[in-house]
């Protein structure tokens, strides 16, 4: 199994490496758990050590986020309201400053395992956490942005090209493109209906349909 979906598993602030090597030994033991999750363990570092090099403290670049708040600070009146954003900044650089003070031999690694997994919710953003702890972890946060964009799985696009192999075929290959993605739409709605589809239901409401389409044209007519 690629050690990429670990990688990711860690890099989320509610799981971390407590619930990647709990998940590791309910899958493979206790024994053979520990061995992969020291495996795990050995490769994050070594991935960590080759962001190390590429972005060192000199060629690391600024984030967005607190160069556009040290802008506003400059620009807003002293009586504006403080956003959101500028506070979780604040306090990600107070903590940053509180971590450096206790122990600076610590790696941003080191520091990210030793802290407290965030509370489990469904509505946790991981990218925005991140994005608001990047002056905490300028390294570790490069290294979590490409991981998290990496796709889980290629069956989705995989999945697209076989529908349009499908439905344009050699029977059927002089279907225009409105028809094509009409086909393609239509099947994709299907399959994500939740309710059982009843075709004789169906047909009687267009039954229906069609006669009240035929009434109101008469209708029309007749005035």
């Amino acid at each position: 199994m690629n050690k990429m979906i670990f990688i990711a598993s860690v890099l989320d602030p509610r799981n971390k490496f407590e619930y990647v090597e709990g998940a590791l030994e309910e899958l493979f033991g206790e024994e053979k758990g520990k061995k992969i999750n020291a495996e795990v363990y050995a490769y994050m570092n070594s991935l960590f050590g080759e962001y190390l090099k590429k972005y060192s403290t000199d060629s690391c670049p600024q984030s967005p986020s607190s160069s556009t708040s040290s802008n506003n600070t400059s620009n807003t009146p002293s009586g504006s309201v403080i956003s959101a954003s500028k506070i979780r900044t604040k306090l990600s650089l107070k903590k940053q400053k509180e971590d450096n003070g206790s122990g600076g031999a610590k790696s941003e690694l080191d520091k990210y395992i030793s802290e407290e997994q965030e509370p489990f919710s469904e509505e946790f953003d991981i990218l925005s956490w991140w994005k608001t702890h990047a002056p905490r972890f300028p390294i570790l946060s490069e290294l979590a942005r490409d991981v998290l964009a990496i796709p889980i799985s290629s069956v989705a696009s995989e999945c697209a090209f076989s529908t349009g192999g499908r439905i344009l075929d050699s029977f059927r290959s002089s279907l225009t493109t409105k028809c094509v993605q009409a086909l393609i739409c239509v099947q994709d709605w299907i399959r994500e209906e939740k309710n059982p589809i009843s075709v004789e239901e169906d047909l009687k409401y267009l039954e229906e349909l069609e006669l009240d389409m035929e009434n109101n044209g008469s209708t029309t007519s007749i005035v």
